[in-house]
């Protein structure tokens, strides 16, 4: 029989994985005790607690140092496209990753550092735009759920269903008699993933209004960024506090066991990085995925 280790190097959907060697019976790693699941604990949103966004600080870095966190995340890197192999191979579940924030937050750097990395055959990417006219004809939910991740992906939402609690709410595009009700909408959709075998995962990753700002100017400074340049992020940023406000609702209210948000100090780029990887990883390795056994007799093949 093939080693784990040879296995791994030829995932059924092409492409190499290379990486430290896997634990076969738990489909964990070694990991160093100072990181071990501490960011996981430490930014997570207990159900039911109350989350104030003004406690979180979005420069924290936990002690780290930039050089270190790389070389961490790089690590974290090699152990997830394995496991990302282990997800496809057994394909028993799915992944889904929400990822929330203000403009400029770093939602788009997350996926290219975090996410990029991994087989595209296994990740795929949906980003959530302003509802169409047929979109919003119908529940709010409808233009989700046909996005959720089949087994064996990981899917993420570039903003998601959450909008409709954020935005909405904030801009007053529909009465609090309507956006108050979709928290308990939304804890029982993803209570419906979760019961089909999805593991979500919701990271808010937390800007400071001045990091934004210095975001949101250097989009104007770098003509290779003015393509993201839009002046309605600026006018945001006068709705900053109501924004606060709704997102700490919605981590609040719809922070639970199966589904749980993570607030991640965003100031620091590569922090933010290292914590998402982090915390990804420890999840895929708390779902003791197993490959497979093999279909057929191997001791009967007849190799010619």
């Amino acid at each position: 029989m093939p080693t784990l280790r040879g296995i791994i190097r030829e995932p059924p959907y092409g492409g190499n994985v290379e990486g430290p060697r896997m634990d076969r019976k738990t489909g964990s790693f070694a990991s160093e005790g100072r990181i071990m699941g501490k960011l996981t604990d430490r930014f997570i949103v207990k159900p039911r607690s109350k989350l104030r966004l003004k406690d979180r600080d979005p420069d924290n870095t936990e002690g780290f140092g930039k050089k270190e966190a790389l070389r961490l995340l790089q690590e974290n890197l090699d152990k997830l496209r394995a496991l990302q192999h282990l997800l496809y191979a057994e394909s028993k579940r799915a992944v889904l990753v929400i990822l929330q924030a203000m403009d400029a937050g770093g939602k788009d750097g997350t996926i290219r550092h975090v996410l990029g990395p991994l087989n595209p055959q296994g990740v795929k990417v949906v980003s959530f735009k302003a509802p169409t006219e047929e979109e919003l004809s119908h529940d709010f939910l409808w233009r989700i759920h046909p996005y959720a991740p089949a087994t064996g992906e990981i899917r993420v939402f570039n903003r998601s269903h959450y909008e409709d609690v954020l935005i909405v709410r904030v801009r007053k595009l529909v009465p609090k008699s309507v956006w108050s009700k979709r928290y308990s909408h939304i804890n029982s959709f993803e209570k419906l993933l979760a019961d089909s075998g999805v593991t979500v995962l919701k990271f808010f990753l937390h800007v400071s209004k001045k990091e934004q700002l210095e975001r949101l100017k250097a989009r104007l400074d770098d003509p290779t960024k003015h393509w993201k340049a839009n002046p309605k992020d600026f006018e945001e940023r006068s709705f900053w506090g109501d924004y606060m406000d709704a997102y700490e609702a919605a981590l609040n209210r719809c922070s639970t066991k199966q589904a749980p948000w993570f607030v991640v100090p965003a100031d620091k780029k590569w922090f933010r990085n290292l914590a998402i990887s982090q915390i990804l990883l420890d999840t895929l390795e708390s779902l003791d995925m197993k490959f497979p056994e093999a279909e057929c007799d191997i001791d009967s093949i007849v190799v010619k």
